[in-house]
């Protein structure tokens, strides 16, 4: 008696195991994001004190910036891909190393000796190599349409730090570099007609121009200055000419005479959202809204931000980072999208 099975019923045991698969794969995909669930006070903003998830990130860059050698090792791995990598590492450390030292008065004086040495060696670093040493190489391409060259991106970030480490405490010498800063920003601001300034070669972008707004307003906040007239015409001319016309969100980047180059990016449009709550917080509030329907995707309980909305779509740059087809995924858009939905207190 051949007891080895017939070609009939081998294909009726594929098809039983392929069913078998898939009504598993049905029941398990769904629930396997319950396996990467974490305390909701990891991300609270609103909680008092810092969240562990925050501490430990912290740690390590706290480690780097209190030992030299690692820290080169570091920095020149990031500057040999990106050196913009370098420097925004260098800003949004600051910027959460102040939150961490307001949060936890205990931890101000470890927040500030390491503020201080990232802005210290930042001055240092542009004062000896000049704007392009935080630029990436294209900025060499062409000129700068106003001269002499100045980048919105470096002037911004660095105003911000010197900002918010004043608020954490005060220093003295600070006042007058952040006073410069903010000077700065205006003047190139001014003399556009569109109150936009580069920084690329014609090249401006809503990022940039969110945090230069923000540190203003921090410096009117530290120094009793009111910037409120030249905050009301600024938005006012992004409402008029950057905005967007099939999602309502502000484009991410544009020219010296605010003509569109990119349309709305996530890896934008959060931060941009969460710095003009400073300045005019229900169109922030607008536009933070926008940016969640229309970037905001969630699939068996994973959330991501997409990098464009479905009407625009860009190529990806070193802001957007690898973007995954078909899902969209974009990394630097949903990393950003924790800041924007920490900022307005949204939860889901």
């Amino acid at each position: 008696m051949n007891s080895n099975p017939t070609p009939k019923e081998h294909r009726k045991d594929r098809t039983r195991a392929f069913i078998a698969l898939l009504l598993g794969a049905l029941l398990w995909i769904p629930l396997v994001h319950w396996l990467f669930v974490r305390p909701s006070e990891n991300f609270n903003p609103h909680k008092p004190g810092i969240a562990p998830k925050a501490q430990a990130l912290a740690a390590r860059h706290l480690h780097l910036w209190t030992n030299a050698s690692e820290r080169k090792g570091e920095l020149d791995r990031m500057r040999r891909s990106n050196a913009e990598w370098d420097f925004m590492g260098r800003s949004f450390l600051v910027w959460s190393l102040a939150e961490m030292g307001l949060r936890d008065p205990a931890r101000k004086q470890e927040c500030l000796a390491v503020i201080d040495e990232i802005i210290g060696e930042t001055l240092r670093l542009e004062r000896e190599h000049g704007i392009y040493f935080f630029l990436m190489p294209y900025a060499k391409a062409s000129p700068f349409v106003v001269q002499p060259p100045r980048s919105l991106f470096i002037d911004s970030e660095i105003a911000l730090m010197l900002g918010v480490r004043r608020v954490l405490e005060e220093r003295e010498d600070y006042k007058a570099l952040l006073t410069a800063r903010v000077e700065a920003m205006l003047e190139r601001m001014r003399r556009s007609p569109a109150l936009v300034a580069e920084s690329y070669p014609d090249e401006c972008w809503l990022f940039d121009h969110a945090v230069a707004l923000a540190a203003i307003r921090v410096a009117d906040f530290l120094d009793g200055s009111d910037h409120s007239a030249f905050f009301r015409e600024w938005m006012e001319m992004a409402k008029r000419q950057l905005v967007h016309s099939s999602t309502g969100l502000l484009v991410s980047s544009f020219t010296t005479t605010a003509q569109h180059r990119d349309g709305p990016e996530g890896s934008s449009i959060w931060m941009a959202a969460h710095c003009l709550r400073l300045i005019d917080e229900e169109f922030a509030l607008d536009q933070y809204r926008r940016a969640r329907r229309q970037l905001g995707a969630t699939l068996c309980g994973f959330g991501w931000s997409r990098e464009w909305p479905a009407s625009w779509s860009g190529p990806m740059d070193i802001d957007s980072g690898l973007v995954v087809p078909v899902l969209g995924i974009s990394a630097g858009g949903s990393g950003l999208a924790f800041i924007g939905a920490g900022s307005f207190g949204d939860n889901d």
